[in-house]
This record gives C-alpha cells, sequence and structure tokens, in this order.
C-alpha cells in the first residue's frame, strides 16, 4: 500500500552475508542480519531503530542508503509527497548517486568519521565539489559558513583541522555535512552514544531543533532507549534480525507488548517510581541468537521468562495489538495481547 505522508517504505527487506569457510572457499551457511524487516517512516517524523548490539539496526540503515546492497526486498523512497515513489534497490550506481543527494547520514563516531588531513570548509564543502554545485568564487565558504551557523558553530572555525575540535564540536560538522545538500531524509546512526550525558543532551536538542526548522525526517538508530524516549516519535525493537515491537513512542514505554521490549525498558533510569519503590531490573539470562544458528520458533524464547511450549516450535507473526481506534502497535510474540508488561511513563 502506497503512503503519499512516508519518506520511506521498507518492505521484506533482508540482508544475509555468506559464511565462507576452508580451502575452497565454500559457503557453508547465511548470516541472517536483517530477515524480513518492513516499516515506513513518515514525513517530518523520528523513527528509533533500538535494540542490542548486533540485532541489525546499524545493517537495516546502511540498506536503506545503499551503503551496503540488501539481499532482497524493497524500499520505496519519496524524496516529496507529490512525486512518485522510487524503488532504490533496482537503481543503477548513476541513477543512485543522483538520487543519493536527498539522504544524509551521522555515524557514530565523530572521532573516525571526519578525515584528520582536511579542514573543516574541505569536509562540509566536499558534496558540493563533487557534485559540481559551486560555480562562482566564495560560493563555497558561504555556503559552508551558513551550514555552520545552522549547526551552531562559528564560520571562523572553518579553516581549522578536527583536531582542534571536541567531540560535541566534530559531532556538529558531521551533522553539518549531513544537511549540505539539503536532505529531507538523514539516517543517524548512534549519533550521540560516543559523546559524553552533557554533550548528548545538547547534539540532541540541536537534531530536534533542525529537524523543525528544515521539516526533517530521522531514521534514529540506537541502543539507549532514554535517548530514544527524548527524540522519537515511534520506535521499532529489533532482535536478531528482525522487528519484534513497533509502534508509538510513549505507547511502548507505558505498555510493551513484547517480553524484550519491557526487559530493554527495565534498563531506563528513573528518578523514581510511581509507588516510591525502585523498579526492579530485568536481567536477560544467555546470550543474543546466533543471526547464523537462530533457536527454532520465537527467536527470543531462551531467554524469556513467559516462553512456552508454543513459543519453541512456533515462529510468531508480527501482529498489530492496538484497540479499535488506537494507533498501530505491533508485537511478534504469541501471548503479546495477554500479557501484561512492566513499562515506564514516557516524559512526552
Amino acid at each position: 500500500m502506497t503512503n503519499h505522508d512516508s519518506v520511506i517504505e521498507v518492505k521484506e527487506l533482508h540482508k544475509h552475508f555468506p559464511i565462507i569457510r576452508g580451502f575452497m572457499r565454500r559457503v557453508v551457511g547465511q548470516v541472517k542480519a536483517v530477515d524480513n524487516v518492513s516499516f515506513e517512516v513518515k514525513r517530518g517524523e523520528t523513527l528509533a531503530l533500538v535494540g542490542e548490539s548486533g540485532c541489525g539496526k546499524t545493517t537495516t540503515g546502511r540498506c536503506i542508503l545503499r551503503a551496503i546492497e540488501p539481499s532482497t526486498g524493497s524500499i520505496l523512497f519519496r524524496p516529496n509527497g507529490s512525486e512518485p515513489a522510487i524503488e532504490l534497490t533496482t537503481l543503477a550506481k548513476d541513477e543512485l548517486r543522483q538520487i543519493q543527494r536527498h539522504m544524509g547520514m551521522i555515524f557514530q563516531d565523530p572521532y573516525s568519521s571526519l578525515n584528520p588531513r582536511m579542514t573543516i570548509m574541505e569536509i562540509i564543502g566536499e558534496p558540493f565539489v563533487n557534485r559540481k554545485l559551486v560555480t562562482k568564487k566564495g560560493e563555497l565558504e558561504e555556503r559552508v559558513a551558513e551550514l555552520l551557523r545552522s549547526v551552531r558553530l562559528d564560520p571562523s572555525y572553518m579553516r581549522r583541522y578536527p583536531h582542534a575540535f571536541s567531540g560535541g564540536q566534530r559531532q556538529r560538522i558531521a551533522i553539518a555535512r549531513a544537511l549540505a545538500l539539503n536532505p529531507p531524509f538523514i539516517v543517524a546512526d548512534e549519533p550521540v552514544s560516543a559523546l559524553d550525558v552533557s554533550v548528548q543532551a545538547q547534539i540532541l536538542s540541536l537534531l530536534k531543533e533542525l529537524q523543525s526548522e528544515r521539516n526533517l525526517t530521522y531514521l534514529f538508530v540506537a541502543h539507549n532507549l532514554a535517548v530514544v524516549e527524548y527524540v522519537s516519535d515511534r520506535v521499532a525493537v529489533m532482535y536478531v534480525g528482525q522487528i519484534v515491537e513497533l509502534g508509538n513512542t510513549q505507547t511502548i514505554f507505558a505498555q510493551p507488548k513484547h517480553p524484550y521490549t519491557e526487559a530493554l525498558l527495565s534498563a531506563v533510569p528513573v528518578i523514581h517510581s510511581e509507588n516510591g519503590h525502585q523498579r526492579e531490573r530485568i536481567v536477560l539470562t544467555g546470550d543474543v541468537a546466533d543471526p547464523a544458528n537462530r533457536p527454532s520458533g520465537c527467536f527470543f524464547h531462551p531467554r524469556c521468562t513467559y516462553a512456552q511450549d508454543r513459543c519453541r516450535q512456533e515462529d510468531p507473526p508480527l501482529i498489530n495489538v492496538a484497540k479499535a481506534g488506537e494507533q498501530p502497535h505491533f508485537a511478534r510474540c504469541h501471548f503479546a495481547e495477554t500479557l501484561t508488561l512492566k513499562g515506564v511513563a514516557a516524559a512526552g
């Protein structure tokens, strides 16, 4: 179903990496990093992809941008609401390059994502130079100065090199580079996880301000649910390459429908609980399932305290558990409609 309010529609996305072993370099298996993932990102909203390391959230984001090639699936991109959607998975390299100017990416580590041999003007101005979008002398400098001001940095810094800046300043520079061509859609891959907590708040506030000013749409990849609560409109929780819960942020925080989400939320720090008692932390036993050798049935059942025989045998579908008149709320659990799980009050 086509939705003109959405910027990105992902349908049945898969990304499998072959396992190659032996002298003959034979393929002996597949790492199913992303397995049948579907969602949409509505225009002007922030959808957060969350989960433990290795769950496939970063791979999903990079597949959408075609930074890595998806194995199968459909990725429909609509830069603006008036034009037909573009199927990204079928574009040739030249066509893809033209479309990628409408997308940006903010990387996790501001220390490694900026070339130390380039000045800030060269780093931020590179998209303009590569695409021959500046012709007049001084125009590049004007564009870079404008972008630096937009991320609350002094344009006089543009002649300096990355080593002269703090982590938070470097991430502002990386954000300016992502915004250079004024893309409507940004993938932010753990953009604050490498920063001090005090600086994280500043960068998150900046991202929200820029979203309001430029009508940006974010796919926000993260593992910290406290950050997600502040920045996102909707949340997609991933586990072993699959989405296990998807819905409105406040609804998921208050009333999770999947045991894995409940466990993640139990780690969110709160000042106090409603009844004054300390909230109990749910510590999951065992390790995250191996995406190359996943358990039968529900992939989460070996770590789930609510698991029953059915969970060990049947793979649960992702179903809408919202009541009539409520916003859609999807969960991949056989007992999503009967379990009463503990959440936290979203800040709103």
